[in-house]
């Protein structure tokens, strides 16, 4: 709905079943480990047609806090899962879930995943290698490392299968 927009007459029920599957969604988050309020904001923004939103928007469509709405972007802003971005001839800030959030999101981990690598590889040095400590940590680190491979073909694939079926925006 757009805001400052009424839906018409008899269709409050399509603006009640998308806030009842922004609930459903952002609970499936918050089980997977995402914190409830980043949960519910990411949600938000996902079943949002333009995908963008302002803090003040999102305040009023979900009925939390402007700090709320801050802590839980700090979050998601942080993961990699949304953006933000100047409102054109204003000094409010919006918010844009990419839409292709997940490929972006999996893509960036290279970034995380290297970083544990080289801590666990100095850290396997550190305890002793040959340790169990050692093994432990070296087992973890080439396992890391078959994520890493296995990830980019994953996601190699997943270009094609897209373009296959005439999917991206």
């Amino acid at each position: 709905m757009e805001p400052g927009t009424e839906p018409a007459p008899g269709r409050w029920h399509e603006y009640q079943a998308v806030a009842d599957f922004v609930e459903r969604f952002a609970a499936e988050l918050v089980v997977a480990g995402m914190g409830r309020m980043p949960a519910r904001i990411f949600s938000c923004l996902m079943a949002e047609e333009s995908g963008v939103l302002t803090s003040a928007e999102l305040s009023e469509r979900l009925q939390i806090s402007p700090a709320a709405v801050s802590g839980g972007m700090r979050y998601l802003i942080q993961v990699g899962l949304v953006a933000k971005e100047r409102e054109p001839g204003s000094r409010r800030d919006r918010y844009r879930v990419l839409n292709d959030v997940w490929f972006e999101s999996l893509t960036r981990r290279d970034e995380i995943l290297l970083r544990w690598i080289r801590v666990m590889k100095e850290g396997e040095l550190t305890v002793g290698r040959g340790t169990v400590a050692g093994e432990r940590l070296a087992e973890s680190a080439a396992f890391f490392e078959f994520m890493i491979d296995e990830l980019h073909g994953m996601l190699g694939r997943w270009r094609e299968h897209r373009a296959a079926r005439g999917l991206g925006m």
